[in-house]
């Protein structure tokens, strides 16, 4: 009886492992394909081909393509955030926030399909699910404290910062591919900013806001539009 129970342990395991292993190759595949072709022109029957496999062999590990681009998006979120809260190795609060700001930079710039699947709304109808946003959250909270070492707190100045930020690497995407035009100009946007914010904090100036609010748009993966930042 216990090496019964041990047997089918170890077959459960077996099988883990193999599922594991063969949704890891569909996903580098689909990577592959889309930094070839695209994020919206991902096709199925040319992920199976890459892959090596039968297209309802993919289905046997993913329920939909859009199951497969959250099971991307989770990758993508996770490598995000560990880029952004890896260790920093200076402490002065505005070259922290500087030296994020390049971090975000090249780890957008460095690869463009997963830029657009975690910050633009490229797939018409798709949201990650909660699981394959947790680390956004988490990157989302690092983004914050480092705002506050710098005396920056309110929601008008956090979206502030992540327009700036993304509106640097839109440019340089769209404009510059593989240069250093916008992404140059990252510390002194950053003292421009800083400057206005501070400003404003010690002036007990309180931050205008839009009349109404729509959607916002934050320097974190897209989620729902209760969610985005």
């Amino acid at each position: 009886m216990v090496k019964t129970a041990a047997a089918a342990a170890t077959s459960s395991d077996w099988r883990e492992a193999r599922r594991q292993s063969a949704r890891a190759l569909i996903l580098e595949s689909a990577w592959e394909a889309v930094r070839d072709e695209g994020l919206a022109a991902l096709s199925l029957r040319d992920l199976a081909r890459r892959a090596g496999i039968t297209t309802p062999t993919v289905y046997a590990y993913f329920d939909s393509k859009n199951d497969i681009y959250d099971a991307m998006f989770g990758q993508a979120a996770e490598a995000f955030a560990q880029t952004m809260g890896a260790p920093y190795t200076i402490d002065d609060p505005r070259d922290v926030l500087v030296d994020s700001v390049n971090r975000f930079a090249t780890f957008c710039t460095s690869d463009l399909a997963r830029y657009q699947l975690l910050f633009q709304r490229t797939i018409p109808g798709f949201e990650p699910s909660p699981e394959s946003y947790a680390p956004a959250v988490r990157a989302l909270a690092g983004s914050h404290e480092r705002l506050a070492r710098n005396g920056i707190t309110s929601d008008a100045h956090r979206d502030m910062f992540t327009a700036v930020n993304t509106g640097l690497v839109n440019q340089q995407t769209s404009n510059d591919p593989g240069g250093d035009r916008w992404i140059r100009l990252i510390e002194d946007v950053i003292d421009m900013y800083l400057a206005f914010c501070q400003g404003q904090v010690k002036a007990g100036a309180r931050p205008k806001t839009a009349a109404t609010k729509t959607t916002q748009t934050k320097t974190t993966p897209t989620k729902s539009k209760g969610t985005r930042r």
